[in-house]
């Protein structure tokens, strides 16, 4: 029994092992599972050099062009207006901006054209008799004085004896002294020298206003100067009277500007000029903040690319029969969003969006239409 039954275990053994055998070589007949290889999908764009305009990007804050910071010359009390003297309110060129009682003022200057008209009477008959040619001359200048009106010049004469007499009595002297309280007593009347806004009143009526006291701002309100700040490597590529597109910081209202003036001297902390443009239009106000394109100049044989197509510095992607290659460039301009390079070959296939986990020699497939969809990806069987 004992030797049955190792002969049938034997039996097994080697009946299991042909088996196992049989089956292995089965399985290893098996054909390869297949190999799906990911092909990206790139979008390109034919590369054709040109003038490319080097626009640069400025900010800043409108500032009216004509401001009038109002100073009391005079002592006086704030008496009356054109308007209400308050912020925002608008006046029209030549109204009055404030007027200070002068009443106690102008009584002195009658009370000197007076006593000059007396001075100049009492001429009169030394004139006749001594230097009668000058009579008449000063006779009808003496008719024309309105001691009620600003006094007329003095008449001139040829003759330096009459001039010698005239100055030795202290009509000269007389005369000036009163033009110069004419001037003073103008200064106690404020007018807009130009139609605009209060924007600052620091006054009310009937207040006493000492001499040198700021009374408020007025400004004019049809056109401001936008100050921006440029690189001083560009400095010398604008010129005045170019005319600059600016809009608004939410991008609904454009305007144009006009370049006015350019400072010569640079900012040593930021290593920037400023640039001053002119800007008209309705809506503006000032301290309003512009954003500014600057046409600095064109650049030749160049092209205008996105600035995340820019690898390593100075490389993009390009497409040669199916595989990426990479093209060393000459970056000649940048921008917040784009680049203005030099060096790519007319007719070269640039790929115009970045692609995820490029690489020199990567399998791609051009898409035709590059305006429509974000880069996706195919399969294949290899």
């Amino acid at each position: 029994m004992r030797r049955i039954l190792l002969s049938l275990i034997g039996v097994v053994i080697i009946g299991g092992a042909l088996l196992g055998a049989y089956l292995i070589v089965k399985n290893s007949n098996k054909p390869k599972p297949q190999v799906q290889k990911i092909v990206k999908t790139v979008f390109t764009e034919t590369a054709q050099n040109g003038s490319v305009p080097i626009v640069i990007p400025a900010n800043g804050n409108l500032i009216a062009k004509n401001r009038l910071e109002l100073y009391a010359e005079v002592q006086g009390i704030f008496s009356s207006s054109s308007h209400d003297f308050k912020t925002g309110q608008s006046y029209r060129k030549g109204e009055i901006l404030l007027r200070m009682d002068a009443s106690e003022y102008y009584a002195s200057v009658q009370a000197a054209k007076s006593e000059f008209y007396n001075l100049v009477t009492s001429l009169m008959p030394d004139l006749r008799l001594d230097y009668p040619e000058a009579f008449p001359t000063w006779q009808n200048y003496l008719n024309s004085i309105n001691i009620n009106k600003s006094l007329p010049p003095l008449p001139e004469t040829s003759s330096e004896k009459v001039n010698y007499f005239i100055t030795g009595r202290g009509v000269t002297t007389s005369y000036y002294n009163i033009k110069n309280l004419e001037q003073r007593l103008g200064k106690y009347s404020i007018s807009a020298p130009f139609s605009g806004v209060l924007t600052e009143a620091l006054v009310t009526k009937g207040t006493l206003i000492r001499q040198g006291q700021k009374l408020g701002e007025f400004i004019d309100t049809s056109v401001y100067d936008l100050e921006l700040s440029i690189g001083k490597n560009y400095s010398d590529l604008l010129s005045l009277g170019e005319k600059v597109a600016l809009n608004s910081i939410d991008g609904n209202d454009t305007y144009t500007g006009t370049v006015t003036r350019v400072n010569s001297s640079i900012d040593q902390a930021t290593q920037t000029i400023k640039v001053y443009v002119e800007v008209k239009g309705e809506g503006l106000k000032e301290g309003m903040y512009l954003e500014a394109q600057l046409e600095a100049k064109e650049e030749p044989n160049a092209i205008k690319l996105s600035r995340k197509l820019l690898v390593n510095e100075s490389e993009i992607f390009i497409v040669r029969d199916s595989i990426l290659d990479v093209l060393e460039v000459e970056p000649v301009y940048f921008s917040s969003k784009d680049m203005v390079v030099k060096g790519i070959p007319n007719g070269t296939q640039v790929v115009s969006r970045p692609v995820a986990g490029a690489y020199a020699g990567m399998l791609v497939k051009v898409y035709k239409e590059a305006k429509t969809t974000d880069t996706t990806s195919t399969k294949t069987t290899e």
